[in-house]
This record gives structure tokens, C-alpha cells and sequence, in this order.
């Protein structure tokens, strides 16, 4: 079921090879790295080692589907792949698959004109740049997205763009060059033609960062999250993307694929915690005997085993439906993974963090920053309630009929 093509099996012998030989000796290089105060906001240099090996080796941008910039991979067999990269915090950016610039190849690759792509795609295509997507807003409830009040203001030949954003990840990245901002343009349209996205500038004069901000007191450095302000940045009319009002079309052309990425990258850091939970519950005794062999230990790591085999089968499941049928038909699948798999890798994690007792929450091991991780997608792209409703309604629609 949901088997791999023979060239993604072909790509996944040698992406589980790189992990083992080139990815896990290098995370130790990348932490030590970024531990030391005064270097946590530069770039590891292991980490630009290791994306010279993976471009060399042919393991670069696998998530794009157009065989012209990416792997050519379709949904499908691309999931199979983020669930291996997932497994490690940092390896998504090793093979130049990681957020938030996945999302902004895709949109630039389907809605960019020829400047923008000549201009931001290549150079992101190439892994030489970072960027940020700013959408989310600290003054109103952005899980509504209609509420968003950045105003993109059209003034002669150019754009004017004011508000505030927060939780842009990848802005404190020093190899950040631009944002994809989401802003309204047209108060007076209907609601889901009042937005549009622009190509702002990290350098653009106006743009502020007022603040870094920490997942649970992790500040994710080197990449980072911040609110910004946009004070009247003023950018070319050639930077807004498809077409004044298409904001919606855009997010929505975005986030499908997304979230296959995302529950997939989870899955495989869920299957990395069952796996440290196991080692744990086996060298672990209390009581006169491993963890392992007492009942709540048993429990803990058998209902996680059950929980991430349903959430990999749910999540290629909605992969496949993406393949045939396209974002709008895979809707519901879609809302499924987000409010299913992020919860389920909290669980397991958790379970872990439990087994591990105070090493689990300490930074000896990476269960606690896994967790962080892991409860903010719970947020991310959407939080669970809104995917609950939409689910609802779909399923009221159909037993309508």
C-alpha cells in the first residue's frame, strides 16, 4: 500500500545512507556550534559542509514535484522522504527541503513572475539565501485570516506596506533576504479577495525587528522567529505576486503540500523519540526491572506504535489524494493530518520525555526541543479548531446530501 516509485526508492537508499554517514556525526558539530553564546546567530559551518555533499550527491530540493528545479517526486513518494529527514531537527536543511522556504520555492515557482524568480527563486533553488513568511499577526486572531489588517497600499509605481507580524520564522537568520508578506489590498472586496502577497526586502528601509520570540524558551537559533514591523516599506510594483486579491489562492496553493511536509517530518521525529523511549525502558531498572517489563511502560511504548502507524497511513493517504486529486479534493485529508499528527507526536514525545524521568526535560537529550517543536505545529498553519470546523462542515455537507 502507498509504495514507493523506483526511482523515490532508489532516492530513499541514498537519503537513509547521507542521514547515517553525513547528518548524524554532523548534528554533533552543529550544536556545539550554536551552544556557545557568542556564534548562535551564525551559520555552523557544518551545516554549509553538509549542503555542499548533499547537492553533490543529488539529495537537493526532493520536495519539489518539477523535475526542472526539484526531484520530480510526486507527493507521494516525496512524504516517504520527509518522514527520514524529519528524524533529525536539522536535516531538512541539509537537502534544502526545510520551512519556511519550501512553501516560498512553491509559491514563486507557481505564481512568481520572471524578475521574482530570476531575482529570489534561483538564489533559494541554489540553498545561497533564507526566507520568511510573514502572515500572522500579534493584534488580531490570524487563525481567521480575513482578520489580517496589514494594509498593501498602491501609490504610483509603487507599494506601500504597513503593519506588524510576529512568529515569522527565519527572520533573525543572518542569510534572510526577503519576505513573502500577506497584506490587504482591497478592504472593500469580498473577504477572500482582500489580500494579496508582496516580496519584501529583509533590507528594505522600514522593516523592524521589534523583538525575537522563543518556542517555549527555545529560540531556535540560528534561524529564529521575530516580530517584525513593516513602517510604510515602500517596494516596486513587479514585487507583488500573481495579482492583487489572490493572497487566499496563494496560501491555500501553499499550504496543501505543506502539511503533508510537516505531519511527515513529525512522524519521523515521533518514530525517533519511540525509538529512544525503547532504549530507555530497556537499560532503565526500577523496582528490580527494566522499565520495559513493568505495565505502564509497556502501555507507553505500545500505544505509540499503534498512534504513529495511524498517523503515517492517514498522512500518505492524504499524499495520495493530493497526487489524484488535487489540493481542493484532498481537503479533508488535509484537515485530518494537521489536527491528528501533531497530537500525536506531543503524546509519544511526551511519553518518552516520561520514560527518560529529569533527562527528559534537560538538553542532554532532544526530546524536550522535539516537543516544543512539535506542540507549535499544533498552531502552525492553521490551529487545530479551525481544522476541526472545516472537517465538520465538510462532513455535515456530505450527509446533507
Amino acid at each position: 500500500m502507498y509504495d514507493l516509485s523506483a526511482r523515490a526508492q532508489e532516492i530513499r537508499e541514498r537519503l537513509l545512507a547521507f542521514m547515517r554517514e553525513v547528518v548524524e556525526p554532523g548534528e554533533r558539530d552543529y550544536h556545539a556550534h550554536v551552544a556557545v553564546d557568542s556564534q548562535r546567530w551564525s551559520i555552523p559551518p557544518v551545516m554549509e559542509e553538509m549542503k555542499r555533499k548533499a547537492r553533490a550527491a543529488g539529495l537537493w530540493n526532493l520536495f519539489l514535484p518539477d523535475s526542472r528545479h526539484g526531484a520530480g517526486l510526486s507527493n507521494l513518494d516525496y512524504a516517504r522522504l520527509a518522514e527520514i529527514m524529519g528524524r533529525s531537527l536539522i536535516a531538512s536543511e541539509v537537502f534544502n527541503c526545510s520551512a519556511p522556504d519550501t512553501g516560498n520555492m512553491e509559491v514563486l515557482h507557481l505564481y512568481g513572475n520572471e524578475f521574482q524568480k530570476k531575482q529570489w527563486l534561483e538564489p533559494l533553488l541554489a540553498g545561497e539565501i533564507r526566507s520568511g513568511f510573514a502572515m500572522t499577526e500579534p493584534d488580531v486572531a490570524s487563525s481567521d485570516a480575513t482578520n489580517i489588517r496589514c494594509r498593501i497600499l498602491r501609490e504610483g509605481d509603487v507599494y506601500r506596506i504597513s503593519g506588524r507580524k510576529w512568529w515569522t520564522t527565519g527572520a533573525l537568520d543572518p542569510r534572510c533576504r526577503f519576505f513573502i508578506v500577506m497584506g490587504e489590498t482591497n478592504p472593500e472586496a469580498k473577504p477572500y479577495a482582500r489580500q494579496s502577497m508582496v516580496i519584501v526586502p529583509r533590507d528594505a528601509p522600514g522593516v523592524r525587528m521589534v523583538r525575537p520570540l522563543t518556542v517555549f524558551g527555545y529560540d531556535d537559533a540560528p534561524l529564529g522567529h521575530a516580530e517584525l514591523a513593516f513602517e510604510d516599506v515602500r517596494v516596486p510594483l513587479g514585487n507583488l505576486i500573481y495579482g492583487e486579491g489572490k493572497g487566499f489562492e496563494i496560501a491555500q496553493g501553499r499550504l496543501g503540500p505543506g502539511r503533508v511536509h510537516h505531519c511527515m517530518r513529525l512522524i519521523g521525529l515521533a518514530e525517533r523519540a519511540l525509538e529512544a523511549m525503547v532504549a530507555r525502558a530497556r537499560s532503565r531498572i526500577v523496582f528490580g526491572q527494566p522499565i520495559a517489563r513493568h505495565g505502564m511502560g509497556q502501555e507507553a511504548i505500545a500505544l505509540s506504535r499503534v498512534e504513529i502507524e495511524q498517523a503515517r497511513l492517514l498522512t500518505l493517504s492524504t499524499a495520495w489524494a493530493l497526487d489524484k486529486l488535487g489540493t481542493r479534493g484532498a481537503r479533508d485529508r488535509v484537515a485530518m493530518i494537521k489536527i491528528a499528527v501533531p497530537r500525536m507526536a506531543c503524546a509519544v514525545i511526551d511519553r518518552a520525555i516520561q520514560v527518560h524521568g529529569g533527562a527528559g526535560l534537560s538538553s542532554d537529550h532532544f526530546l524536550a526541543q522535539a516537543y516544543a517543536g512539535a506542540r507549535s505545529l499544533r498552531i502552525a498553519d492553521g490551529p487545530d479548531e479551525v481544522h476541526l470546523m472545516t472537517l465538520a462542515k465538510m462532513e455535515c455537507e456530505r450527509g446533507s446530501h
